[in-house]
């Protein structure tokens, strides 16, 4: 199709609001969803040219959402528009991430990560996964990255790409959703500069009943809902080896005090909690049967 015209929403999202915005889009045609790293942090959704947006009048089901602009561009717009509101940022004390079409490598002193902002979550730029990284820079320095580590609901794979050139070993990445097997295959790709010819993680597509995924696990990363995470926990507490580890994030601070008892419920004890915005990341670790 010549010139064809696609659709971009930018959209102002309340945090609280934002997963079941981006699964109503993706069920209504939307190719694509992100939300800006850098204040206002607003949202993009994509439609192409194929599919016709849904009715603005469904977003009134979401408290606070609204609709800032529509706009209409040709094929030739596509990548400058799919572009936008997405550059480098650093990320605790020795990360540096940057889009792949930003080819300025970051400070001397940080470990340089290449993202793909895409479907997949995960490219370091969501409160979430930074709160993650952060505490794996902590557990890396505390000497309690030995693996084997298990990372649930991956995305693009980037907390293990983080653990592994933590110094983090004998790492495995999945996720439910099969966009996200090639996802991770590229996030290692575009991260050869790091790897230097190694494997960072061995990666699936399933779930926690997976074979792979049995333990048991000197450490987890949880980096989804705080639902799926206590759908999870049973399961979660049986892979864990006793004095593992858990880094649990996707959790909203308004729930902190839920996450909390539904982690001591399962036998994780927290020890430290970190929050930015309106999210958190909790470290727990499991204790004795």
């Amino acid at each position: 199709m010549a010139n064809a015209t696609h659709l971009r929403w930018k959209l102002e999202v309340p945090d609280p609001q934002e997963e079941a915005l981006c699964a109503w889009l993706e069920t209504r045609g939307s190719s694509a969803f992100y939300r800006e790293a850098d204040p206002p942090r607003a949202c993009y959704a994509y439609f192409p040219p194929d599919q016709p947006p849904p009715e603005t009048t469904g977003l009134a089901a979401f408290p606070g959402v609204r609709l800032i602009e529509a706009e209409a561009f040709g094929d030739e717009d596509w990548l400058a528009k799919s572009r936008e509101g997405f550059g480098a940022f650093e990320v605790g004390t020795r990360f540096h991430v940057r889009p792949l079409w930003d080819e300025t490598p970051g400070p001397a002193d940080r470990l340089d990560l290449v993202v793909n902002p895409g479907l997949a979550f995960g490219t370091g730029g969501h409160e979430t996964t930074r709160l993650c990284m952060e505490l794996l820079e902590e557990l890396a320095a505390a000497g309690r990255l030995r693996g084997p580590i298990l990372d649930i609901g991956a995305g693009t794979g980037i907390l293990s790409l983080a653990a592994f050139l933590l110094g983090g070993r004998d790492l495995t990445a999945f996720d439910i959703d099969p966009d996200c097997g090639p996802a991770m295959t590229e996030l290692m790709a575009l991260n050869a500069h790091l790897l230097k010819d190694s494997t960072p993680y061995d990666s699936f597509v399933g779930t926690l009943e997976h074979p792979k995924a049995q333990g048991p696990y000197r450490g987890l990363l949880a980096n989804i809902l705080l639902e799926t995470i206590q759908e999870l926990l049973p399961r979660m507490a049986e892979a864990a080896a006793p004095g593992g580890w858990l880094v649990a994030s996707g959790i909203l601070a308004e729930r902190t005090d839920e996450a909390l008892v539904s982690l001591v419920s399962h036998g994780f004890k927290p020890e430290k909690v970190l929050k930015e915005g309106e999210w958190i990341a909790v470290l727990a670790t499991r204790e004795p049967s």
